[in-house]
């Protein structure tokens, strides 16, 4: 049976699976979905139309679901949408989509989420993402899989973070982060990339070859945006083991606009 503590609230229309567990006075509202395995601490608030996946481990005082801190939300069924094996420490907050952002909030699975860490209507994060304690998301912010957010990072709305990214202590981004892009500073500028994560990954030779080879096009050689994509895009037939790896970065400049830009 579900192990469920006394003094849980759980409304009887939540569909919880027979293997959770549910830590003492945390309230479960009527719309709340959770599979298989997933461990929710004591004085969590789970709300709103919310579904976790399974194997999850959420601790104490975390609030999951509310309604978006949007004044333009108006009630609308909107979601938040959590996947599997996911650490979701104490004090986080993640809300519920918005109408005008595709009505989803989106967390990946197998991410390493620390106390406070917020994410605002409309995120969506990827896999195998590490946020440090206290980090930020405003609404519609995108994060790409194996990023590092350093403690303290805040994201302004609308920013996207490419994969395999960090960004070191108290940085605050206010233009889009390129994948394998390591940023620091207020506003946060790009530092270098992430060649140390990029080996622990098993990333080849070859593979941080053109990694190296996109950072002097960005920002080494005076390049505009245009040029540089271009010149990256090459890339790909020289270094055809990469090719992957190219096609990550193209795609996401591709969807750089002049107001945002991306982090010099």
């Amino acid at each position: 049976m579900t192990q469920i503590h006394p003094t849980a609230i759980v409304d009887p229309k939540a569909q919880i699976d027979s293997t959770v567990t549910v830590g003492p006075y945390t309230v479960i509202g009527p719309h709340v979905k959770i599979a298989a395995g997933t461990t929710v601490g004591p004085h969590c608030v789970i709300e709103g139309h919310t579904s976790i996946g399974s194997d999850n481990r959420i601790f104490q005082f975390a609030s999951l679901g509310a309604i978006p801190q949007d004044k333009k939300y108006a009630g609308e069924p909107c979601e938040l949408i959590i996947g599997e094996r996911n650490t979701i420490r104490e004090f986080t907050t993640f809300n519920i989509g918005s109408p005008g952002g595709g009505g989803v909030t989106r967390v990946g699975n197998d991410n390493w989420l620390m106390a406070y860490v917020h994410l605002a209507h409309d995120c969506m994060v990827g896999n195998h993402t590490i946020f440090a304690n206290n980090s930020q998301l405003a609404g519609h912010v995108e994060v790409g899989d194996w990023v590092i957010l350093g403690g303290f990072t805040m994201v302004h709305q609308f920013v996207r973070i490419g994969a395999h990214g960090m960004t070191a202590l108290c940085s605050v981004l206010l233009a889009d982060q390129p994948p394998f892009v390591m940023s620091q500073g207020q506003p946060a500028r790009a530092r270098s990339m992430n060649y140390e994560g990029l080996r622990r990954r098993g990333f080849s030779a070859e593979r941080i070859a053109a990694v190296k080879a996109m950072h002097k096009a960005l920002y080494r050689d005076g390049l505009t945006l245009d040029d540089s994509r271009q010149r990256i895009a090459q890339l790909a037939q020289s270094m055809p083991d990469a090719a992957a790896d190219v096609s990550l970065m193209t795609s996401f400049l591709d969807r750089v606009t002049t107001q945002r830009g991306i982090v010099r």
